[in-house]
């Protein structure tokens, strides 16, 4: 079987071919892709719906794009550009929460760009992803971590997974056609209920319940940054231990 038959499945490894429609283009199929999956998610989102939005038919959509997945991996490439990765500088800290936050902020724009990666074919062979991993590879390089790949890998494990959990909740949220504080207190008496006879819950549920619905957004931001801190005291102790 030659390479031809058996191609790579990602965008990126197949040859582009020339459009029949010169006023579609690729990036212009992107750009409308994206915002059907803010506007709606992965589940809305389908090459027929796409082409109606663009009064294109499925052939010249699929001259640019030949599958979701591949469509899929070029929308993840698109809103990865919008992730900032500082260069190195005296607070190593800083510049790693920054890129982190960066990262969360675009997650929560796009809230359906943590749940598919890992997913998308071969996503992070595009230019904006790469461009991305290299940055942040020159940042932990900078620094001087032993392991500067096994850290990077801990701390992307660590904002996508607390990403993914948080746009699914403000999907919820949104959803329900309320705001988040709204939500929030129209669930507290079930929640206060559910946890009633817990030792360890009943009383800082209710407690964390009621702090939530008056801020939702700063209880967020407290969460991730707690649980980034830790992960950075651990990769510091670990550079500390390596001399």
């Amino acid at each position: 079987m030659t390479a031809e038959s058996n191609p790579i499945p990602s965008v990126w490894a197949r040859r582009r071919r020339e459009a029949d429609q010169p006023s579609l283009s690729r990036a212009a199929i992107v750009r409308e892709a994206v915002a059907m999956l803010d506007a709606d998610g992965i589940e809305a989102l389908s090459m027929r719906k796409l082409g109606a939005r663009l009064n294109a038919g499925a052939t010249s959509l699929y001259r640019h794009v030949a599958t979701k997945d591949e469509l899929m991996e070029l929308a993840v490439d698109e809103v990865a550009a919008e992730i900032h990765v500082p260069r190195a500088g005296a607070d190593w800290r800083a510049d790693v929460t920054a890129a982190a936050g960066s990262f969360r902020v675009t997650a929560l724009r796009h809230p359906w760009l943590a749940s598919v990666l890992g997913q998308a074919g071969l996503a992070y062979l595009g230019p904006n992803l790469m461009a991305f991993s290299e940055r942040l590879a020159a940042l932990f390089a900078d620094v001087g971590f032993p392991e500067p790949d096994r850290a990077i890998d801990t701390v992307l494990s660590y904002t996508i997974g607390m990403s993914t959990t948080e746009a699914a909740w403000l999907t919820t949220v949104a959803r329900s056609g309320e705001t988040e504080a709204g939500f929030i207190a129209r669930l507290m008496p079930a929640a206060q209920e559910a946890a009633a006879g817990h030792e360890h819950l009943g009383g800082s549920y209710a407690a964390a319940a009621t702090v939530a619905a008056q801020d939702p957004v700063g209880i967020r931001d407290a969460k991730f940054a707690y649980g980034l801190e830790v992960v950075l005291d651990g990769l510091a102790l670990r550079m500390e231990r390596a001399g």
